[in-house]
Formats: C-alpha cells, sequence, structure tokens
C-alpha cells in the first residue's frame, strides 16, 4: 500500500498584473565557451565529478572547520611527559610500563597524523565551485569606506584622464565661421583697399599741398579702426582657442557616459571588483578597454548584419529568481559537422563567431539597468550535453580566445555560471582553464549531471522560466499554447520514492478550469478527476490513470468545465526508488453569459 499525501490549492486571488522584470541581457566569459570570465588567479585543484555542487555544501564543510583541531602529536607527548614526571615523583616506574608508555604516545601521535591527512584529503574532494558567491551591492551608501574611497580615486584619475585626453579622442574641430562675421569681415576689407589705394595716389599731392594735416586726416582714422578690429579679432581667436584646447574628452562604455551621472558609479565599480579594489590597476584596464573597443569597432559592429546560424547556440529566455535576464549557451549545437565547419575551421570563420558573440552580448549589456540598485548582470546557465570534446583543437582555439578578451573587458557581468549536463571529460577540460580565471570567478561556478540538471536550474530558476528542453513549462509563446506565459506561476512538489501525491483544486464557483502538469523524467502514473460536493453526484473521470514514460510528452494540459462546485483532483503515483519533481499550475477563467445560460437551461 502506498503512502499518500494531499496538497489542497484553493482558487486564486485575481491576479495584480505585474509590470514584467527589465528585459533580457546577455553575458560574460565562461569556461566552455565564449562568455566572460576574469583575470587570472591561482590554479586551484580540479573538482571531482559531481551530479552537482551546492552551496549547502560549503555550508557543512564550513562546520568542520570550526572544530577545534586535533591535539598534535608533540603536544601528546609533552602533556604525557609532564604526567610521567609527576608520577616519577611518586612512585619509579618499571622499565616495562615507560615501554609502553612511549608506544602509547607514539600511537596516539600516528592516529592524529591518519586523521589530518584524512582530513586534507576531504577537503581537496570539495571543488571550488561549493564556495558561495554572493553578488555585492553596487550603491555607493552600502561600500565600506576603503571601497568609496578607492572609487573617488578612480573617479578622480578618469576625469583627469578625461581633461588631458589620454583615452585618445582626437580633439573636436573648431567650430565654422558665422555667415554675419564673413560678412563683416569682407565689408571692413572692402575700405581697407580703397583706403591703400587712396594714400599711394594722392602721395605725390602732398608735396604740392600746403597742409599736411589734410592728408593725415583722411588717411589715418581708418588705419585706427583696422588696427583696433584687428585686435579685437586676435583677442577673440585667443579667447576661443584655450576653450577648444581645454574641452574634456567625451567617452561612453555600453551606452554609459563617464561620470555623467550615478550610472558611471556601477560601470567603475565592475572593474574595481574585477581588479580587487586596487585603483591604479582598475584604471590601467578602463583605459585598455576603451582602446580595445575603438580598434574592434564595436559601435559599428552593433549595427552590422551578422547572420542568424548561430540562433540555437546561445539565446536569452526568462529571469532568475533575483530578476537576472538568463543566457543559455548550448554547446551540444555544435555537433552538427557543418555548422561546425563553418564556424571554426580557420581563423577567419572564428574571428567572425567572435564578432557574433560580441554583438550579441554587447546588444544584451545595452538592455540592463544600470542605475544604483539595478539588475546589471547576467545569469549563465551553459548546456555541455553532447558537447564536442576537448579533442576539438579549432574549438580549444575559439575558447581560449574568447576567454582572454572577455575577461579583460567585460568586467562582473556574470551573477552566477551555471554547467548542466556536465560529461566526465569536462573536469580535465576545466582543469586546464582554471588558471585563467580568478578565485573570484571560479566562485561563481555550480556543476550538475544530468539527472541533477532541472532540480539544480529550480534552486535559481522558477519553473515557469525553465525552458521546456531543460525541465521547466517555459515554451515560446504561440496560439498553440495561449493559456499560459512566464508570468504564470507554478508550483513545485518533491514526490518521494513509492509515494502517491494528491492536488486538490478546490472550485468555489462555476467556471472553466485550465491546467498543465509535468513530472520531471515521468516514470509515474498521472490521473485527474472532478468530485462534486453534493454527496448523490457522481465523481467524473477527468483522465484515467496513465502511465507516463520519459518519452512520452513532457508537459500536458487540460481543459474542463464545472457545472457545479467540487473540486479537481490531480494523483501522481511514483513506483520508483527515486524522488519525482511534480510541477503545475492552473487557471479558472469565468463562464461566457452564453455558457452560463447553457448551464441554468440544464439545471432546469
Amino acid at each position: 500500500m502506498s503512502e499518500e499525501s494531499h496538497n489542497s490549492t484553493p482558487p486564486p486571488l485575481p491576479a495584480v498584473k505585474q509590470d514584467p522584470p527589465p528585459p533580457p541581457v546577455a553575458e560574460e566569459s565562461e569556461p566552455a565557451s565564449t562568455a566572460a570570465t576574469e583575470k587570472e588567479g591561482e590554479k586551484p585543484p580540479p573538482p571531482p565529478v559531481a551530479e552537482e555542487s551546492e552551496p549547502a555544501s560549503t555550508a557543512a564543510t564550513g562546520k568542520e572547520d570550526e572544530k577545534p583541531p586535533p591535539p598534535s602529536a608533540a603536544a601528546a607527548v609533552e602533556n604525557r611527559s609532564l604526567a610521567a614526571m609527576m608520577e616519577k615523583e611518586t612512585s619509579s616506574p618499571t622499565a616495562a610500563e615507560k615501554k609502553k608508555e612511549v608506544v602509547v604516545v607514539v600511537d596516539e601521535a600516528e592516529k592524529e597524523k591518519e586523521k589530518e591527512k584524512e582530513k586534507t584529503i576531504e577537503e581537496r574532494k570539495v571543488p571550488q565551485s561549493l564556495i558561495s558567491f554572493k553578488e555585492e551591492s553596487n550603491i555607493v551608501a552600502d561600500l565600506s569606506d576603503l571601497q568609496k574611497k578607492a572609487l573617488q580615486e578612480l573617479k578622480q584619475l578618469v576625469q583627469e584622464a578625461l581633461n588631458n585626453r589620454q583615452f585618445g579622442s582626437p580633439p573636436p574641430p573648431p567650430p565654422p565661421p558665422k555667415e554675419e562675421e564673413k560678412q563683416s569681415s569682407v565689408a571692413q576689407e572692402g575700405p581697407k583697399t580703397e583706403q591703400v589705394a587712396a594714400v599711394s595716389s594722392d602721395a605725390p599731392k602732398t608735396e604740392a599741398h600746403s597742409s599736411d594735416s589734410d592728408v593725415s586726416t583722411e588717411i589715418k582714422p581708418p588705419q585706427e579702426e583696422s588696427q583696433a578690429e584687428v585686435a579685437k579679432e586676435v583677442h577673440q581667436e585667443s579667447k576661443e582657442e584655450p576653450k577648444t584646447a581645454d574641452a574634456p574628452e567625451e567617452v561612453s562604455i555600453w551606452g554609459v557616459p563617464l561620470l555623467k551621472d550615478d550610472r558611471s558609479d556601477v560601470i567603475l565599480l565592475k572593474f574595481l571588483r574585477a581588479r580587487d579594489f586596487k585603483v591604479r590597476d582598475a584604471f590601467i584596464m578602463i583605459k585598455n578597454t576603451i582602446q580595445w573597443r575603438k580598434e574592434f569597432g564595436i559601435d559599428a559592429l552593433l549595427d552590422e548584419d551578422l547572420g542568424d546560424d548561430l540562433e540555437k547556440v546561445v539565446f536569452m529566455h526568462g529571469y532568475d529568481r533575483d530578476g537576472h535576464p538568463v543566457c543559455y549557451n548550448v554547446y551540444g549545437e555544435f555537433q552538427n559537422k557543418e555548422l561546425y565547419q563553418k564556424t571554426f575551421a580557420d581563423e577567419e570563420k572564428r574571428m567572425n563567431f567572435l564578432r557574433w558573440r560580441i554583438q550579441f552580448l554587447e546588444r544584451s549589456i545595452r538592455k540592463l539597468d544600470f542605475k544604483p540598485g539595478g539588475v546589471c548582470t547576467i545569469f549563465q546557465v551553459n548546456d555541455l550535453k553532447n558537447s564536442p570534446g576537448p579533442g576539438k583543437r579549432e574549438l580549444r582555439i575559439a575558447t581560449k580566445q574568447a576567454l582572454q578578451l572577455l575577461q579583460d573587458n567585460y568586467p562582473e557581468f556574470v551573477a552566477k555560471q551555471v554547467f548542466i549536463n556536465v560529461p566526465w571529460w569536462y573536469l580535465a577540460f576545466y582543469t586546464m582553464i582554471s588558471p585563467f580565471m580568478t578565485q573570484r570567478t571560479k566562485s561563481k561556478f555550480v556543476f550538475a549531471g544530468p539527472s541533477k540538471s532541472p532540480e539544480t536550474l529550480f534552486k535559481y530558476t522558477s519553473p515557469e522560466h525553465v525552458p521546456i528542453q531543460y525541465g521547466g513549462l517555459s515554451v515560446d509563446y504561440c496560439d498553440c499554447n495561449p493559456e499560459f506565459t512566464i508570468d504564470d506561476p507554478a508550483t513545485e512538489i518533491t514526490v518521494k520514492p513509492g509515494t502517491k501525491q494528491t492536488v486538490e483544486i478546490i472550485i468555489y464557483e462555476k467556471c472553466t478550469i485550465v491546467w498543465e502538469i509535468r513530472v520531471v523524467g515521468w516514470e509515474v502514473s498521472y490521473g485527474a478527476e472532478f468530485v462534486p460536493d453534493e454527496k448523490d453526484k457522481y465523481t467524473i473521470i477527468i483522465q484515467k490513470p496513465t502511465k507516463m514514460s520519459p518519452t512520452d510528452e513532457p508537459v500536458v494540459s487540460h481543459r474542463f468545465k464545472v457545472d457545479e462546485l467540487g473540486k479537481v483532483l490531480l494523483t501522481v503515483d511514483n513506483p520508483t526508488s527515486k524522488r519525482k519533481k511534480l510541477l503545475y499550475r492552473f487557471k479558472l477563467l469565468k463562464l461566457m453569459h452564453n455558457e452560463y445560460k447553457h448551464i441554468h437551461n440544464k439545471e432546469l
């Protein structure tokens, strides 16, 4: 007799329409692909092949570390020797007792050494990904005093660089002269030439004339005026020239102008955190990033049409539980030999792939919220199912190129890196690339084998946001499934081995109920029925108990018109020895006027 459990679900309250989460974006380097990571760190021991790396195990390890260390062999010997001296004062031990005492001390010392050795081996088995990473605040008020000081110093360095045009932007061209100035200068040149001609023609006449004052009154006033005007023009030009030379440089990164508003603080904090708040190193990184963006032609790249051949390799879908947009990297798509050759066959094709990947990342980053307190990082999911192995030289080269480029120019854009469907060979690959990543980057990693992948994703992402191919309920909105979207929440239930789980949906009014249900991996029996409240009414079978196999449709949907009050029962019987994840959601739709009329006539 299997154990039964019932889950009663009252009808949902009228849904309050909420604003959808911020639009999606994209990512940072990932070890097996072109997602962005950070600078070099110490080489960690390779993580073991584990179905999943969970932060919970970190907590357990922490508790073990808090225990006081066992006394060393030297301490044991010292305690023994003191005790022996005290005993010697009272009684003189025999040679046999002394020998026995020494043997006991040696045995205890060996035991302590073995314990320490076992503890060291156990610690090495814990992969680096078990270190839980918590995303820091990007609000200046939440920073420590040292972090605030580092941010202020970096802003000063950036301001000086902008003032001195150290980021490499050419000075703006001088403004063109206005039409009025051109006309006035032309008008002034006319009288001057006439005056010069008059002077030259009147020069011989000055000898004949008795009065030189007449000549001077005719010639000097125009000269004085022209000199004054020329001096005025020179003075105006001298005023304008310093303004052009001293105008600060304007530089933007990811659409955010530096030092123009508080979004700039969020950008600068990314560089500071990537360099452990070392101001000079962060400033050098900013300069190099700006220079690289100019050389790579990022602004022009945004508008290029690079095709859609890789849209199934990298795509955005849904949000995690903290509101981060989720980016999926599906490496199994490269099992297609034609696509693989088209993408990685030679250096030119690898560069085109890199440009496509950078374009995808840039477009996604532009959709992030860089305001303090906003979501400005991405949740990365890396699907390694059927991924080409490390023997693919071209893929290794492309991965290394992308890893270096992204970690140098896209700091702190990944909130979490989750690797699912991890094969055995990936641990060797991880060991190979781990020296190129910082400890901070590796602390964001979570690994899960094929059987634990859906469960791992549900820890960070709600089932309604997880694509159907990864165990969730989310599909592209279309006419075939107009009832549910990622905005409709789902309920998760764990069905224990050898138990039966019943979900009760209570109906308080006549309506049409729509629901969808899924058991990840199925291997269970599923049935549905409606039980009226009135005792003399019969139970209506909606779905006969049917054994569902892993190859059946992953999600089952039903629609049932309720003519009377009662409850809908969804039953899942798990005969296996494994836990099963049950997902379901439902809606109660009000009946139309014609449907109400039909039900009323039926009752009469």
